[in-house]
């Protein structure tokens, strides 16, 4: 899936001339955690998050640093801490770099985005203008909603063309070795027996023999066994 698929479209926005308390009205009131700000063209210029009004000396939340650690901190980094803590406008307080992607973005790419920048959206655009908005919420729609894997997607294996299968994806896998495993299959009933070198690989195998089609349920009597030699 792409971010097309699971983008919402009707974005709330502000301009870079509205004022931070119209902007924290609005985050409270829409129940949304940021808004992007925008341009006469719709061009996406920065976002005012939660995280950018936390720190306000309306609310008592500003920063105060000692004078110590202020000796240590260059003074346009401080003059830059004022205007974030200060300003009035979306201007002064957003982030100006804006971390966006295209509709055509794969949905494991946004998710890698917003785990490695530790952010909750991603602003959607084309030829730079914004068209839609990708959250944490998206993804997880887009989770529920996907085909339910299992036996409506059961393939006509057997047994042992279904244990073959098990084995050969867990070989695949840079954590996987079936030196000290059996599998057994009977009507897609899974046992797995022998030993895994820790607790995290029994877990993963369970996994992914669960997630192979036409499996119907997985019994694990695996054993911990540190230091177990790796197969060839």
């Amino acid at each position: 899936m792409q971010a097309r698929d699971v983008m919402t479209q009707t974005v709330i926005t502000v301009p870079a001339a509205a004022s931070v308390a119209e902007i924290a009205a609005l985050l409270l009131d829409r129940r949304i955690s940021a808004v992007p700000v925008v341009d006469a063209d719709n061009h996406v210029i920065g976002i005012v998050s939660e995280g950018d009004l936390m720190r306000r000396p309306e609310a008592g939340t500003n920063r105060r640093r000692s004078w110590w650690l202020s000796l240590f901190t260059d003074e346009a980094t401080l003059a830059q801490e004022f205007v974030k803590t200060h300003g009035l406008r979306a201007a002064d307080v957003m982030t100006p770099h804006v971390i966006s992607v295209t509709e055509s973005t794969d949905l494991r790419d946004i998710a890698e985005l917003l785990e490695k920048h530790g952010i909750k959206r991603v602003p959607v655009v084309r030829d730079g203008r914004l068209v839609g908005i990708v959250s944490r919420a998206d993804l997880l729609r887009a989770f529920v909603s996907a085909p339910v894997r299992g036996a409506a997607e059961r393939p006509a294996l057997g047994d042992n063309a279904l244990r073959d299968e098990i084995l050969t994806r867990i070989k695949a896998q840079p954590w996987g070795d079936t030196l000290m495993l059996n599998v057994v299959v009977e009507n897609g009933r899974v046992e797995l027996w022998g030993a895994a070198r820790s607790q995290e690989q029994r877990q993963a195998i369970r996994v992914l023999a669960e997630r192979v089609p036409g499996v119907q349920a997985v019994r694990d009597e695996m054993q911990v066994v540190p230091h177990l030699e790796t197969a060839v």
